[in-house]
């Protein structure tokens, strides 16, 4: 393992504000448009405008930099992670792993609180040592240069490296892509996880239509929000699961086109109500584009899409599951996600399930949008399981 700090240099970030500056922007947009036909231009010309003239690139960098950084060879690729470790003698250590289009950015709110809560207002006994890793192909573990990096052997990597990290028995966590390779990592890795808490789970329907009777207004409102969303909002994961190698060309050499196929989920997926930011700042949402715009990771974040549709295992195993862990697992539900689970459902694909959390705030950025509600969520799912 070998330190490492984000070190961007200062042509790229250069470079990166011509392009801004230079953009060729379309004419003919819709009177009125909304995001309903996607990104608004006018909305999005400004907060380009930002990105090239407002915000500090240098500033983000040296937030994330404030958290020791390791990059590791694992199954032959570069796997970078943040390892924080807790001042409590008791921590238990506990792997956080983010999904598309997310990074380790966003977790900067929950590092503290789980690490040190006694200087956070908690209880010193829910402390955590932290691990954070990027997927492969995600920001500085990326770009890969091999085929196969599909859920499951992103989750033996993951194993791997906590092993290597010293951790004989630890936490898992993950929302996104981190819920399938958190629960993947718990099938894997049995002898040494204690448990595993996931936000953004996902329930499919049942082939017996007896399982569709009794479902309660909740129920039937998800069942109607799935549809809208399978018929509406699919269109980045069906192209992405296709052919992300061409997408890479528009998204790897334009900042724009990687910032609009980017916001255009922290609008959709988020408690926004006009625009992103009425969910998740400015500062955290150029940080993340930014650390795909940096490390040219549009088309190598969007092959796990591709591996996990193509591999020996269809797109929907690879979300829904079963898992017959052996370890206790824990859901966190967030309104405004992009999948939201049916209860009775999810029992029958997590044979395991001990803790079933329902917030009414919050979305799919959860460590973002409400990080302490997922900081004191995790906490009470592991409180019972510390002992072991």
């Amino acid at each position: 393992m070998r330190p490492f700090r984000i070190e961007i240099p200062q042509a790229d970030i250069d470079d990166l504000n011509e392009r801004l500056a230079r953009t060729r922007w379309p004419e003919g947009e819709i009177p009125d448009a909304d995001w309903s036909r996607g990104v608004p231009v006018e909305y999005l010309k400004e907060l380009a405008e930002y990105w090239r003239s407002g915000f500090d690139w240098r500033a983000a960098e040296a937030r994330l930099n404030r958290y020791p950084q390791f990059i590791t060879e694992i199954d032959g690729t570069d796997v970078h992670f943040l390892h924080v470790t807790s001042p409590e003698p008791d921590a238990k250590p506990l792997i956080v792993t983010h999904g598309w289009p997310g990074s380790v950015a966003e977790f900067l709110d929950v590092i503290g609180p789980l690490t040190d809560p006694a200087a956070h207002g908690g209880d010193p006994a829910d402390a955590f040592h932290v691990v954070i890793p990027s997927i492969p192909g995600y920001a500085f573990s990326g770009p890969t240069r091999a085929a196969g990096w599909d859920t499951r052997r992103v989750a033996r990597a993951w194993a791997e490296l906590m092993s290597r990290l010293g951790y004989d028995r630890y936490f898992v966590q993950g929302g996104d892509w981190g819920m399938p390779i958190s629960l993947e990592l718990g099938l894997a890795d049995p002898e040494h996880v204690a448990g595993v808490h996931v936000n953004m789970f996902v329930t499919f329907p049942p082939q017996d239509p007896a399982a569709f009777e009794g479902l309660d207004a909740t129920d039937l409102g998800r069942l109607e929000f799935a549809g809208r969303f399978q018929q509406d909002g699919m269109g980045w994961q069906r192209i992405q699961s296709t052919r992300p190698q061409t997408l890479s060309y528009g998204l790897t050499d334009s900042p724009v086109g990687q910032l609009a196929w980017i916001v255009e989920k922290f609008k959709e997926w988020t408690a926004a109500d006009k625009v992103p930011e009425d969910a998740v700042s400015r500062e955290h949402l150029l940080t993340n584009v930014s650390l795909y715009w940096f490390t040219g990771t549009a088309g190598s974040s969007a092959q796990l899409y591709y591996e996990s549709a193509h591999g020996d295992e269809a797109f929907a195993r690879t979300w829904g599951g079963p898992w017959p862990l052996e370890a206790p697992v824990g859901v966190a539900v967030f309104p405004e996600d992009a999948a939201l689970p049916i209860r009775r459902w999810a029992d029958p694909l997590l044979p395991t399930l001990t803790h079933w959390t329902e917030f009414d705030k919050g979305g799919h950025f959860a460590a973002l949008e409400q990080p302490a509600l997922l900081v004191e969520d995790v906490r009470a799912f592991v409180r019972p399981l510390r002992r072991g």
